[in-house]
């Protein structure tokens, strides 16, 4: 299976502000502003498609469709709402059709999900360190779907929980189940793991 996308940081808060003022420019039919809508969020948009679908050019692709589509529809929308959960919605609705259409499912039966992961280690990280966050990225890959959705937005893509609810489709106290349900389980293994290498280091 191909690598991941290369994992982009979460926002600022001044990106964020920046993608209001962007959204409120588009709305209003700036081509410039679109332009910096899609520079600024189309690497993490690419990312979330390939993690639903597991082909990177057919990520690109959705990616280009969500656009096209929000420019077309661009004064049908809410220049006061979420970009950020209306583009990952779009993107999303876009993968999961993918999907039930048949298209990638026998391979991704065969290679499974492709979790959130560094595009190259930290040098700072120890061993163990190391070792740890390879534990845990296969710890994400066992959550339910629901639940390792919620986090990868939340702890990789910086959506809030209203952000998460609106991308989903659920209530928001839905996402915060979803997520406390989430960290809960990679909690437990964690400390789980540690304890067993405290044993073994004592033994």
């Amino acid at each position: 299976m191909a690598n991941p996308p290369h994992e982009s940081s979460r926002p600022t808060g001044h990106e964020v502000d920046l993608l209001g003022v962007w959204f409120r420019r588009v709305v209003q039919s700036d081509p410039s502003a679109f332009e910096s809508l899609f520079r600024a969020t189309r690497e993490s948009l690419v990312r979330y498609a390939f993690q639903i679908t597991g082909d990177e050019a057919a990520a690109a692709d959705m990616v280009q469709e969500a656009f096209l589509r929000f420019w077309q529809r661009r004064r049908e929308h809410d220049p006061s709402g979420s970009v950020k959960a209306l583009l990952f919605r779009t993107v999303r609705n876009l993968a999961l059709n993918s999907v039930r259409d048949g298209k990638r499912r026998a391979q991704l039966l065969a290679e499974g999900y492709e979790p959130p992961a560094r595009a190259t280690p930290d040098p700072d990280e120890t061993l163990a360190g190391q070792e740890l966050a390879g534990r845990i990225r296969g710890w994400m890959e066992e959550l339910p779907d629901r639940q390792r959705e919620a986090l990868t937005l939340s702890r990789f893509q910086g959506l809030s929980h209203e952000e998460i609810a609106e991308v989903m489709g659920v209530a928001p106290r839905t996402v915060n189940n979803h997520l406390v349900r989430a960290l809960r389980t990679l909690r437990d293994r964690i400390e789980a793991h540690r304890e067993g290498s405290s044993v073994q280091g004592a033994g």
